[in-house]
């Protein structure tokens, strides 16, 4: 998935696996092997997932219908959303298949139906030809993405345009349904429909008729300029509100005795619709269906950049839930093939207590890699409660400084960031301490901080924006009435240098 953000863009315990009980919004838990999953596989998988995935942010495995291994990495944890990313457009696509169960379109709807004051004076015969379910399947005949959002961010470049007319003036040279482009604003178009359909942004059609019935409570969904729901990317949930959506999938769209999504739609959705490769070795090479990609070994997922998945697995009956933040997906879902899948066994296990204690001990202490001061870590006299000013700057950095009483103390964060007021956060001491932050262009949100004075007259502090897969690594040093200011992130859309930035003491 290819949304634009900004350079800047971007619980605490593991829940151990319980009895199975069943609540009125949660999913059944079960021990692993009474749902024929050995436990030592699932700690082979965190382990490897820990050690070699830079990084997970929570794992929930689902088979028969029972959680039976679920972990957060502090500051992640289960109460808190996470941003998706393109795992969104499976729920746009979900949103399409209840629309058109209900009568408001079809499959076989031109595109320009929906949008006659927005159609070009004279469209071309493709884009007269473009439907919704070339919409659905990437294959709307584009060469390349048409750009809704600026470079900075999801907004227009041409201003007086809305999403909907740029989408339509960009060139079809290819005639839809012959030629597969991964296509994120195709999908700003689903939502686009089903709103002008429905009279509903996506997010409140869907309110009734899936995230309620599945428990899912407080999605948050960005909009357009024009109040249009993004349908591409921006929907944000908790982790078990993703393996529930591909449990109902897993169901046929089934959930508690009730039908919430057709099940000719759910077959539809996750068949290949269109070919998209030959690479036998990659996940992104099999197959693509409506907003769903077709995966190895029988499985289907939807998944967002960084390593957001929901994976379906019909011929285990499992479902994988992972959030992270990491630029190699494919390690993921290797490592789903290679620890999970020959694990799960046709019949039940018999008890390996040894072995489901260290899972339960290992899944309880999870977190994120903190930072360690150094023997020469030493602060700076003079610094403490002082603010360093910077120039204009593309990271939009005005004011930094520390508060701190000695090298062991605690550590507090004051920055202000893009003509914002000044915030503050502590930094945890090999631990990570939550708080709020705005950086960069981004608004204030949860935020949760660690550091240490790493060398002399040098602290490194790293701060964890929780709702998102974004860790920026900030590197302070002190010289003089100077402050030499280094950033890192962890992962982005536009990997680009950030550059050093250099303040002077007020």
């Amino acid at each position: 998935m290819k949304p634009i953000v900004a350079m800047w863009s971007v619980a605490l315990l593991a829940i151990p696996c319980q009895a199975a009980e069943e609540t009125a919004a949660g999913l059944p838990r079960s021990r692993p092997e009474a749902q024929g999953i050995a436990p030592s596989a699932i700690l082979a998988f965190v382990d490897e997932a820990n050690d070699k995935i830079d990084s997970l942010h929570s794992f929930m495995l689902v088979r028969h219908g029972h959680v039976v291994a679920e972990c957060w990495w502090a500051p992640y944890d289960a109460k808190t959303r996470h941003e998706l990313y393109s795992l969104s457009k499976s729920f746009t696509s979900t949103a399409v298949g209840l629309a058109i169960a209900e009568g408001k379109l079809s499959l076989d709807d031109p595109v320009l139906k929906f949008f006659p004051e927005d159609a070009p004076d004279e469209p071309s015969s493709n884009l007269k030809a473009m439907r919704v379910h070339d919409l659905l399947r990437m294959s709307t005949g584009h060469q390349t993405e048409p750009r809704l959002f600026s470079p900075e961010g999801p907004r227009l470049a041409a201003s007086n345009q809305s999403w909907v007319k740029a989408f339509l003036a960009h060139p079809v040279p290819f005639k839809p349904g012959t030629h597969f482009l991964y296509n994120t604003p195709a999908t700003y178009m689903q939502s686009a429909i089903v709103q002008k359909v429905t009279g509903h942004t996506v997010l409140d059609y869907l309110r009734p008729r899936l995230f309620e019935p599945l428990g899912i409570e407080n999605p948050t969904w960005g909009t357009s300029p024009q109040g249009i729901s993004l349908g591409g990317y921006g929907l944000s949930i908790r982790t078990e509100d993703i393996a529930k959506f591909g449990q109902l999938y897993l169901q046929k769209g089934q959930w508690r005795g009730k039908q919430l999504v057709p099940a000719a739609w759910v077959e539809a959705a996750t068949a290949r619709q269109t070919s998209n490769g030959s690479n036998p070795q990659s996940d992104w090479d099999q197959g693509y269906g409506y907003q769903f990609w077709r995966a190895r070994h029988g499985a289907y997922r939807g998944d967002g950049a960084f390593g957001q998945f929901c994976v379906v697995m019909p011929e285990q009956d499992a479902v994988v839930a992972i959030t992270s933040g990491t630029n190699n997906m494919q390690a993921v879902l290797n490592l789903v093939w290679d620890k999970l899948l020959p694990a799960m066994s046709s019949t039940t296990l018999s008890d390996d207590e040894e072995s489901y204690r260290k899972l339960q001990a290992r899944l309880k202490n999870l977190t994120l890699p903190t930072l360690k001061a150094t023997d020469s870590g030493r602060p700076p006299e003079g610094v403490s409660g002082k603010t360093y000013s910077f120039p204009a700057n593309g990271q939009k950095l005005e004011t930094l400084g520390l508060e701190f009483d000695d090298k062991n103390g605690p550590v507090t964060l004051v920055c202000r960031f893009n003509g914002g007021e000044k915030k503050r956060i502590t930094c945890g001491q090999g631990e990570w301490k939550k708080g709020r932050l705005a950086i960069g262009q981004l608004p204030e949100q949860p935020a949760a901080a660690c550091g240490a004075w790493t060398g002399d007259r040098e602290y490194t502090a790293r701060i964890c924006l929780y709702e998102t897969p974004f860790v920026f690594t900030f590197r302070l040093r002190f010289d003089d009435k100077q402050l030499r200011f280094d950033a890192k992130q962890n992962v982005s859309f536009r990997l680009a240098k950030m550059g050093q930035l250099v303040g002077e003491q007020k």
